[in-house]
């Protein structure tokens, strides 16, 4: 995860401002003239949520490890 995101970042230094705003209210205005404010608004919402859960969770194997002993039982499915 972090060898993507110093990817992306990296990418994005190179990038003008001007260019990735551009870009990104473009999208976002392409998504709004499709679904609408407020489902855009839910999938942006959900979409930072899952961004920052994934970060969360699969920073770290142990900790995802951690997470799923306590959902599941330890030893039966692993």
């Amino acid at each position: 995860m972090e060898r993507l995101l110093s990817r992306i970042f990296e990418k994005l230094k190179n990038t003008k401002a001007g260019a990735l705003s551009a870009f990104i209210f473009f999208i976002v205005a392409v998504l709004i003239c499709i679904f609408g404010f407020w489902k855009t608004l839910f999938i942006l919402i959900f979409t930072l949520g899952g961004f920052i859960v994934g970060a969360f969770l699969f920073g770290d194997e142990s900790r995802f490890k951690k997470f799923l002993d306590r959902i599941l039982p330890p030893g039966r499915v692993r």
